[in-house]
């Protein structure tokens, strides 16, 4: 049982450590996507306004 307690809370500890070392990689991961996802949607936005006022034209 302690064979068992000990692994883990040694794999606890370890995941938690990756993660704290890999913090900054992981913000920037974020930071990109959002930066992708906002670009998508402006260009989605843009084109829905273009074909908005194309048919107010008409």
């Amino acid at each position: 049982m302690d064979v068992a307690l000990a692994f883990v809370v040694g794999v606890v500890y370890r995941a938690d450590a990756l993660l704290l070392e890999s913090r900054q990689m992981i913000g920037l991961l974020a930071a990109f996507l959002a930066a992708v996802l906002a670009a998508q949607l402006g260009w989605h936005g843009t084109d829905r306004v273009i074909a908005w006022r194309r048919r107010s034209e008409d």
